[in-house]
């Protein structure tokens, strides 16, 4: 079966894996120190798949605090030269720029951040946001998501990433975490497998309108 395209298959929205990796919990106070973005498309045999892959290492924006024991857990040293890290302002338009570009391409109306603790990743990003007077240039919903903490736990039994893929069949090695890129490409995989196996299901559903739509 030929999928739909992508503007028609999530009302209008396209699906943008999203993961950071921080200097703490607070998004209005711990630094935001890399971001992972990866967009997905639909390929000729109607399967989703990763697309556009976006990634910034970022300096902490000026009187942020850096939380010792979240360092120590993503082993990520802000101060290090070869993160070759830019101004969260500056890596967060390279981002959404890119990502504006996309969605118009693919006619989507809007973008949708997909995460693993989607909420976290959204929370930070729009602090950010914020913080930069950028939300004329975010592309992405202020607050819908697809998490896959929950779409695993439905059709997979497990919520911890690494575990849902395993049970998913896709390779996941420890290492490598807590990496935003790694870890959103991780992500990406585990979303398109999900949907990937649920399109015959939503594709036999008669879709029901309400006035209020």
């Amino acid at each position: 079966m030929t999928e739909s395209p992508i503007h028609q298959r999530f009302r209008g929205f396209l699906p943008v894996v999203f993961d950071v990796e921080t200097a703490g919990f607070e998004a209005d106070k711990h630094a935001l120190l890399e971001v992972a973005a990866i967009s997905l498309n639909f390929d000729s045999s109607g399967q989703l798949v990763p697309d556009l892959s976006l990634h910034q290492h970022l300096l902490p924006f000026p009187g942020s605090v850096l939380d010792p024991a979240a360092l120590a857990f993503n082993k990520i040293d802000p101060s290090h030269p070869l993160r070759m890290a830019v101004s969260e302002r500056d890596g967060l338009k390279i981002i959404m720029d890119a990502l504006r570009k996309r969605q118009k391409e693919l006619q989507c109306k809007r973008c949708i951040l997909v995460g693993h603790n989607a909420h976290f990743d959204l929370g930070f990003i729009n602090a950010a946001i914020q913080r930069n007077h950028l939300k004329n240039t975010s592309p992405l919903h202020p607050f819908s998501v697809f998490d896959t903490v929950s779409l695993a736990g439905l059709t997979l039994g497990q919520t911890v990433l690494a575990r849902a893929c395993t049970q998913a069949g896709i390779h996941f090695d420890p290492s490598a975490a807590h990496s935003a890129l790694y870890d959103a490409q991780k992500t990406a995989e585990l979303f398109c497998l999900i949907v990937n196996h649920t399109t015959l299901f939503t594709h036999s559903l008669t879709p029901t309108h309400t006035s209020a739509e």
